[in-house]
């Protein structure tokens, strides 16, 4: 794959305010309970903007959740483009081999566009029900799962659908989703490395589990808003990307945990696409994001860690739009932006290096589960520390695997496993609340999450609770590309 850089700029060159930004910067590092894990802003095809809040780093993969779907729905357009499949097909005219079990009319009514529009006909989200009733083949029991409205006619966010999409694609391709990006995009993807989950073994799930960098996300965007041209190539045809990023099905009763509307999820769904009050956008949990904004002319990338995605595009609008259309421009602000990014990390807490009593105390024995204190994260059955010469080592066990990680109570320390077998990409810091007390924070360096644990005397027990709890899995060995 080409290795061909995206161009940088300046934000007053591209007619952008730095005071702005900062100030979007400042918005977004005091939201409650946040963790911004990346960003970059383009501009013009410019990246005006650009930084990783450490341990993250640029090169590094990142989970993306559901903003994976609209990477589906690119492979999509593609297979389209290749004369593939239309978005007319009947659903079942790909699976002949599910024809005979496939009787309800509904169901046999459903269309590709109906799937890549999360308007099956479904009133819910079907994925649990579809994977209790048929775990080896999750298309049948999709399919086999009466609509309880006529396909087209109501929205609802609906994994089943993405998959049956991006199954679609996998069978008239005869290529993974992966594959077929690499080759139909090439550079226009990046050159880092992407990987997805997948169920069963060689179908990348599509609605979910896709690991990319940053920049693969930025690209995507600037693809979309660069109406499928790249570089004077058109890669996806323009009446493709003007219908999958149009409103084909209403969302406006769609409602938050606490049952009420949030504005940015009430304007309609493309083709794996959201509406939005300023563009349109790829979003998946905890606050991934890639924000095209046409009106703008400007591409908004951004990976991280919250519970309140409506907050980040709430700021987003509030303090970042303004920066795009400002007349007045501090010359000074270009240079404090460039040293703000280049010194973000994510947030810490305040510990002391050392125990208020003797090492020893701590590294006797195992640390043990809680009673009733570990339901988050019930795989995690012990944790024992170990005093080395610039800090500290903790060991996390599983049932059948362990995992060691290093921490100062000063800064994250970075712990990059030699393969798989041997753990997964952390960083760590902690440090001791009092005598009895000693605090570590685990980031999970190719996803959002964040596990605090909590080890205390004099019983040696421990607590574990994530502060945004894993979608996919509950074992930490799993946490990673």
């Amino acid at each position: 794959m080409s290795t061909y850089m995206l161009p940088v700029s300046t934000p007053a060159s591209q007619g952008v305010a730095a005071d702005g930004i900062l100030s979007f910067l400042d918005a977004l590092e005091a939201l409650p309970e946040a963790d911004p894990h990346s960003l970059m802003i383009l501009r013009h095809g410019q990246v005006i903007a650009s930084g990783w809040w450490w341990p993250y780093t640029p090169e590094r993969r990142h989970l993306l959740y559901s903003l994976s779907k609209s990477f589906t729905s690119t492979a999509a357009l593609l297979a389209i483009a290749d004369g593939l499949l239309q978005l007319d097909d009947p659903v079942i005219a790909h699976f002949p081999e599910l024809d005979a079990e496939i009787t309800l009319a509904r169901a046999r009514s459903m269309l590709v566009r109906h799937v890549a529009a999360m308007a099956s006909g479904h009133l819910g989200e079907t994925w649990e029900q579809v994977l209790s009733s048929d775990p080896d083949e999750p298309i049948r029991g999709f399919l086999q799962l009466p609509p309880e409205r006529e396909p087209g006619t109501v929205f609802a966010y609906n994994q089943s659908a993405t998959y049956t999409l991006a199954a679609i694609v996998q069978r008239r391709t005869g290529q993974t989703l992966v594959e077929y990006l690499r080759q139909r995009l090439g550079e226009a993807l990046g050159a880092g490395e992407v990987s997805w989950r997948q169920h069963p073994v060689g179908r990348d799930i599509g609605f979910s589990g896709l690991f990319a960098t940053t920049d693969t996300v930025a690209r995507l965007g600037q693809l979309y808003l660069q109406r499928g041209k790249w570089r004077g190539n058109q890669l996806l045809a323009e009446d493709l990307v003007a219908d999958a990023t149009r409103p084909h099905i209403s969302t406006r009763s769609r409602l938050n945990g606490a049952g009420e509307p949030e504005p940015d999820w009430q304007e309609g769904y493309g083709f794996q696409f959201w509406m939005s009050r300023h563009g349109y956008r790829g979003d998946g949990a905890y606050g991934q994001f890639c924000v095209v904004l046409p009106e703008y002319d400007a591409v908004v990338a951004m990976t991280a860690q919250t519970d309140d995605m409506q907050a980040v595009l709430d700021v987003m609008w509030d303090k970042l739009l303004p920066a795009f259309d400002a007349t007045d421009r501090d010359a000074d602000a270009g240079t404090v932006l460039e040293r703000r990014l280049e010194h973000l990390a994510v947030r810490s807490f305040e510990g002391r290096f050392a125990p208020f009593n003797d090492d020893e105390v701590w590294t006797r024995g195992t640390f043990l589960p809680a009673r009733g204190a570990c339901e988050q994260q019930e795989s995690l059955l012990a944790v024992k520390l170990a005093r080395e010469e610039d800090g500290w080592r903790v060991t996390f066990s599983e049932a059948d695997w362990t995992m060691n990680a290093g921490f100062r109570n000063d800064k994250w320390v970075v712990t990059e496993p030699v393969s798989r077998c041997d753990g997964v990409p952390t960083a760590c810091v902690g440090g001791w609340l009092d005598g009895s007390t000693l605090r570590l924070d685990v980031v999970f360096l190719e996803t959002p999450h964040r596990l605090v644990v909590t080890c205390g005397l004099p019983e040696r027990t421990f607590d574990a609770r994530w502060e945004s709890v894993p979608l996919h899995t509950l074992s930490l060995r799993d946490l990673r590309a």
